[in-house]
């Protein structure tokens, strides 16, 4: 009996090595969470939300995102994490674990918010192929600096700073439109309020998106931004953190910065992914339905299903959303993916 049960171990640890980390659900807790989408203009598309960030609380933040995606809209979410190997719980400061990348397998829309990664090339990869079949992209906060990756590594120019001539700036400025630059409005003094880029009125993804506010400051980007780049909203800067301070005087506000944008991008495989990218996007930011909304748009749009985003998505929040204030050192620890379930 006692060789009987040992071998049934053994197995099970053999069938684990073969199965595909993402398929691994079935032997062991999910180091990611799902969220079924119901009934809706997305039922049958699958998004996956990739959480990774020090910072702005994308911990936090995506797992919201994907369940008002799911719940109010159809879409089947997966939400990725950044994990400690050691005990399983949540860590932004692990920059090399995501596990559940494989998920990119059969997403039809990825929305990142990575700061910084590094990851073992069997996780890489997964984004690499995504990003090789031109398939679509939203990018939030500081998704244009997702990754930092040492030169020579197999992946490199994926590095925010990265020098080779076909991908100087990396993931952030070749697919998503901008890497890092800097600070534009002063960090945790002056607020970000979204004005709809002139032009951009009449488009799809700013249906009732007429009150965008956050608390996070405002982004340097390079102008005009690359390609096809497309502004739909600026980033008026404000004298302080609430949404009805005034804007600020003087040349942070002429011109404004864009906070968002649409643009297209070349796959390897000769295929145009559609990208939609915004420098806001922290769990705090999301507390603005108007952001939320805005993005919820971009989703519809980046699936070429803009003629279903409606006159005014809904975007309520999905049980408690109460974010941590963003800063470095202050996620919630101990925290587990299933923790985020319904």
């Amino acid at each position: 009996m006692r060789t009987m049960k040992i071998g049934v171990v053994v197995w099970a640890a053999v069938l684990a090595a073969m199965l595909d980390p993402f398929d691994a659900r079935v032997l062991a807790a999910e180091p990611w969470v799902v969220y079924d989408g119901g009934d809706g203009p997305g039922k049958g598309k699958h998004i996956v939300l990739i959480a990774g960030d020090e910072e702005y609380r994308s911990e936090e933040g995506l797992p919201q995102l994907g369940k008002i995606l799911a719940r109010r809209h159809g879409f089947r979410c997966t939400v990725l994490f950044p994990i400690d190997p050691r005990d399983g719980t949540i860590s932004p400061e692990c920059r090399t674990n995501i596990p559940g990348l494989a998920a990119l397998k059969t997403a039809d829309l990825a929305i990142v918010l990575l700061r910084f990664r590094d990851l073992p090339d069997g996780q890489m990869r997964h984004i690499v192929e995504y990003c090789d079949a031109g398939k679509p992209l939203i990018g939030l906060r500081t998704a244009t600096h997702a990754f930092k990756i040492p030169a020579g590594a197999t992946y490199s120019r994926y590095s925010c700073d990265s020098r080779d001539p076909e991908w100087t700036g990396g993931f952030g400025r070749r697919i998503l439109g901008e890497t890092w630059i800097s600070h534009h409005g002063a960090h945790k003094k002056e607020s970000t309020r979204g004005a709809i880029a002139p032009g951009a009125q009449g488009d799809p993804i700013v249906k009732g998106c007429e009150d965008i506010w956050g608390p996070t400051d405002v982004y340097t980007v390079r102008l005009p931004l690359p390609g096809d780049s497309r502004p739909l909203v600026l980033g008026q800067v404000l004298e302080g953190m609430s949404p009805g301070d005034r804007a600020l005087a003087g040349p942070k506000n002429d011109p404004m910065m864009p906070v968002a944008w649409t643009k297209t991008y070349p796959g390897a495989s000769g295929q145009t992914g559609r990208v939609f990218a915004t420098t806001m996007g922290a769990s705090t930011d999301l507390s603005s339905a108007g952001l939320r909304r805005l993005i919820v748009n971009a989703a519809y749009w980046c699936l070429g299903m803009e003629g279903q985003i409606p006159a005014r998505a809904n975007v309520d929040l999905v049980g408690e959303y109460r974010p941590s204030p963003y800063g470095f050192g202050g996620h919630v620890k101990g925290m587990k993916p299933g923790d985020h379930a319904w």
